[in-house]
């Protein structure tokens, strides 16, 4: 490499240096965008692997994010959250399992959350299928606004305390 092209490499004052997980979170953003618009079925896009998201706001105990493009799973490990979007509707989980606490992980082949610890298995709802655990997965309090959704850390609903409050925590899009 030349003296001035060693000069060249990063030496554009003018230009915003943007850190590596934002641009892996956004090029997955448009990518599945992309890939909707052309029309690949949403339980194609369902398959690929979980966004990393970052909250777009804080304020207190509450978050915001944007709607999610397609079905699938964003994960904010920073906050603890699983924002999945599904047939219509978006859900924010706790990142934790309920079993033993374990960070979820999303398998898309089968469309499913799963526990690496025990092998816990719920669907995109939340709603337990099989494994250790003995209960759905917990739901935390979520609200449509105008740019996104907001998410109150400090609300979390458990499915066998209020079945019904558990399954009203989710927003239409």
């Amino acid at each position: 490499m030349s003296e001035i092209e060693r000069e060249d490499v990063g030496a554009c004052p003018s230009c915003e240096a943007i850190d590596r997980r934002v641009f892996v979170e956004r090029a997955s953003i448009l990518a599945a965008s992309a890939l909707l618009s052309l029309g690949v079925p949403r339980r194609v896009l369902a398959m690929m692997r979980p966004i990393p998201v970052d909250a777009i706001a804080r304020r207190g105990s509450t978050v915001s994010y944007p709607v999610p493009a397609a079905d699938g799973a964003q994960i904010d490990k920073s906050n603890g959250v699983i924002i999945t979007r599904w047939q219509g509707v978006v859900i924010a989980f706790n990142l934790a399992c309920p079993h033993q606490r374990a960070p979820l992980r999303w398998n898309g082949q089968d469309a499913q959350f799963e526990c690496p610890k025990h092998h816990s298995h719920y669907l995109p709802d939340g709603t337990y299928v099989s494994g250790r655990a003995t209960r759905s997965m917990d739901r935390l309090a979520i609200t449509k606004t105008a740019s996104g959704v907001e998410v109150n850390l400090d609300q979390m609903f458990k499915e066998p305390d209020n079945p019904a409050t558990w399954k009203a925590a989710e927003v239409t899009v």
